[in-house]
């Protein structure tokens, strides 16, 4: 008995079947299939999983993730200045960002000799705290000089945290150059790795560093089986160099990039562990838990409404976490924009505080196991990325598959597929292609330049660009706040309404937020034509020179086609209607509409044609 009135002693035991019964009985007929979604990997996400049992995905330390702060000033004392203010406010360790890394988005320090570094660092105390090295275009030296800073400190190395972050292979993949002096073939990494031992460092000394194929539009397995390929062969160079076998995998750390799909996150840091386990396994090496630094997505951020970003991090920082990141850097909400100033900062800080501190998200590991969903996902993230990694290492590994440039040439075909997403809606951005602000202010950033570099070696491959999805969108905004500027008036749309606001209101908040996602203005007839002449005149009184068409089908059918040849003969240089066009596109058009939209249509194509009409350069 449980001694509670009204709770019976059992429950009921439904299976899946029986839960299957219930839902196809609420869908009325419709197919099952309509719940059934897929990532971009073409992993089927069901909507329905049962419990089940799978391998812990668990972090080195029995403790929550840290929370990291970015040093990318280019001057080093406001680099002083971040890593003083950011320690001081709660930081655990310090992403130190040198021009042309991986995470350097346009800044970083740009020196890296002795007086730079010593500015750079003053005042911050090395033994309590953690470094993870984000080496730039000049990798090697920089590392050295950053071993030779602790040693004039006076500190001991071996009480000093640093991920040294040497990663040949990614910085081939960013730049398309390679580096002689530092390849992950050769003996030259092993070398600067066991230098760097001798001195005391405990290391990790290499980082598998996947984030550039995430900026580049690749899919989460894409990711994982660069990032494998990669940490497999500095696990080659290290061991045929010096390094005993178990010594070469604790000297390995992996990077990768969270976004704010927080299933897919949080399945993708899993499944990034149990990957490094079955190469580990596969080694006869005892079991190693993976160390893994994460950093929110900078394809995900937008310039625009940048505020929507903190909501961004925040996802990306809760996935990654609990997904199992030994320590996380959240971009600030204006990367997008320039160098963050302090209060951009302080919220990229506090956002990891408040999960940490305040949700105590970080006190279960793994909580995501024994969750059917998530251990569904992280085995089908582990299954695709396995069988890419093999791909690579049948065509010789990771750099030379960079270097034939294939790799590459199947992340361009993920974010080409990824940006369609973006542009016909299906991948929303919030504040950017949905409701967006034409109105916004502009946020603050520091009023730093972006320090100059270049990278050594020769060019071998084709480099992978990273790109962040609203650009397309924000392109089109630029263009219509550069008119603005000029003219004090933004290109615009006029919505011609046919019928009651009750016939129209819908397809006018479609149109509206389509064209405004574009930074065209809309004034539309609230009160609606009941007339082809009526719309006419109000177009003509409106000063634009595109109509766009609002109404219910019924309205349509039964006076579209006449609205359009009027307001064509009113002046209307280009005709949009708002809606399908389904079996009477021949008649519409000869009608003089000139384009539809709707939606799942190609909405920025849309909007890239009306700006060609206007006149207006994008």
């Amino acid at each position: 008995m449980t001694g509670v009135p009204g709770v019976p002693d059992a429950f009921p035991v439904y299976g899946e079947a029986d839960w299957r019964s219930a839902v196809e009985a609420a869908l009325k007929g419709a197919s099952f299939d309509r719940l059934i979604s897929q990532t971009s990997d073409g992993i089927r996400l069901q909507p329905l999983y049962p419990g089940r049992e799978g391998p812990r995905a668990i972090r080195g330390d029995a403790a929550p993730w840290r929370a990291f702060a970015r040093v990318d000033h280019p001057d080093p004392g406001g680099a002083n200045e971040q890593a003083l203010e950011d320690l001081a406010g709660g930081a655990d360790g310090l992403q130190v960002v040198f021009a042309g890394a991986g995470g350097a988005y346009g800044f970083g320090l740009g020196r890296h000799d002795s007086a730079t570094l010593h500015r750079a660092f003053e005042g911050v105390r090395f033994p309590a705290t953690r470094f993870e090295l984000d080496l730039g275009a000049e990798a090697e030296a920089q590392a050295i000089a950053f071993a030779g800073l602790v040693e004039r400190l006076g500190e001991q190395p071996s009480g000093v945290s640093v991920a040294f972050g040497l990663d040949p292979i990614g910085a081939l993949a960013r730049s398309g150059r390679a580096a002689s002096s530092l390849a992950a073939e050769g003996p030259a990494l092993a070398e600067l790795a066991l230098s760097l031992k001798a001195k005391g460092f405990a290391g990790p000394f290499v980082a598998a560093d996947a984030r550039w194929a995430h900026a580049a539009g690749g899919t989460p397995a894409q990711e994982l089986a660069v990032a494998l390929s990669a940490a497999v062969a500095y696990l080659r160079a290290l061991s045929q160099n010096g390094f005993a076998l178990a010594d070469a995998a604790a000297a390995i750390s992996f990077r990768l990039a969270a976004d704010c799909d927080q299933f897919v996150t949080l399945s993708k840091f899993r499944a990034m562990r149990l990957l490094w386990a079955r190469v580990l396994q596969a080694c006869g090496l005892a079991p190693r838990p993976a160390r893994i630094h994460a950093e929110s997505a900078w394809r995900m951020m937008t310039a625009r409404d940048p505020y929507v970003n903190v909501m961004r991090g925040a996802m990306a920082a809760f996935a990654a976490g609990l997904g199992g990141a030994d320590s996380v850097s959240v971009l600030p909400f204006t990367q997008a924009l320039g160098l963050p100033d302090a209060l951009a900062r302080r919220l990229a800080r506090n956002t990891q505080l408040i999960l940490l501190q305040e949700s105590n998200l970080g006190f279960v590991a793994d909580p995501a196991a024994g969750a059917g969903a998530f251990e569904a996902l992280t085995d089908a993230l582990c299954g695709t990325a396995w069988a890419l990694f093999q791909l690579l290492e049948a065509e010789g590994g990771a750099t030379r598959a960079l270097r034939d440039g294939g790799f590459q040439q199947a992340i361009a075909e993920a974010g080409v597929k990824l940006a369609r997403d973006v542009a016909t809606l299906r991948a929303p951005l919030t504040g950017v292609s949905a409701h967006p602000d034409l109105a916004e202010a502009r946020a603050e950033v520091l009023p730093a330049a972006p320090p100059a570099f270049s990278y050594p070696g020769e060019a071998v491959a084709p480099p992978a660009a990273a790109v962040r999805v609203a650009a397309a969108f924000e392109r089109l905004r630029d263009a219509s706040d550069a008119a603005w500027q000029r003219d004090r008036a933004r290109p615009g749309v006029f919505l011609a309404t046919i019928g009651a606001p009750a016939a129209h209101g819908r397809r006018v908040g479609f149109a509206r937020e389509l064209f405004e996602a574009g930074g065209l203005a809309t004034d539309a007839d609230a009160a609606g034509a009941e007339t082809a002449e009526e719309a006419a005149a109000r177009f003509a009184a409106s000063g634009a020179s595109i109509a766009c068409l609002c109404g219910d089908d019924q309205s349509y059918a039964d006076k579209g086609e006449h609205f359009a040849a009027v307001l064509k003969r009113a002046g209307a240089r280009y005709v949009i209607l708002a809606g399908k066009p389904g079996e009477r596109e021949e008649a519409w058009r000869a009608a003089g509409v000139d384009d539809f939209v709707f939606a799942g249509c190609d909405a920025l194509g849309a909007l890239e044609r009306v700006y060609r009409r206007l006149g207006v350069a994008f």
